[in-house]
């Protein structure tokens, strides 16, 4: 009988070093799922190559998770733009199958949102889609309410599920 030990993965602030690596998770998992630039979610937006530049503006964060030495995850927090001044948004959460149901995402949720209290925000929104199950059921089980209209301007106009939670 084998036994398989899962091997120790690191999360850590973004560096210029991982943006490659964190685009690649991005657009790998957007591929699994379906969803395409065309349909307007992440994997379209412009700044997806420089995620360190982005998170490295006032009131933005960002984690990768860390494996083998190789970016195998990551998610952030920023900002609502065209919105209130009180609400950030959980940006950006995307893990590999290796690395999914180790608890990670919720993990690194909890941080971001710490972050964002940190940081004086009350609210924070997020917009998913349907397909994404898993991370609706943790969404919920984090405390995150559904909405019925968006906030702000993401441009990401095919992401259907929106939710908010008081920080």
């Amino acid at each position: 009988m084998s036994v398989i030990t899962p091997v120790a993965a690191a999360m850590r602030r973004i560096t210029e070093q991982d943006n490659a690596g964190i685009a690649a998770v991005i657009r790998e998992v957007s591929a699994e799922y379906g969803l395409t630039a065309d349909k307007g979610y992440t994997v379209a937006d412009p700044n997806l190559d420089e995620l360190f530049q982005l998170y490295s503006q006032p009131g933005h964060a960002y984690w990768v998770i860390e494996q083998n030495g190789s970016v195998v995850g990551g998610g952030g927090v920023a900002p609502l733009s065209c919105s209130e001044s009180d609400i950030c948004e959980l940006q950006k959460m995307y893990f590999l199958p290796t690395v999914r149901g180790q608890g990670l995402a919720k993990k690194l949720a909890l941080l971001a949102m710490d972050h964002a209290r940190s940081q004086g925000f009350k609210r924070c929104y997020l917009e998913t889609t349907a397909f994404l199950k898993e991370a609706i059921g943790l969404y919920e089980h984090l405390g995150f309410e559904h909405i019925d209209a968006p906030l702000g301007c993401t441009g990401h106009v095919d992401c259907e599920v929106r939710m908010l939670k008081t920080l």
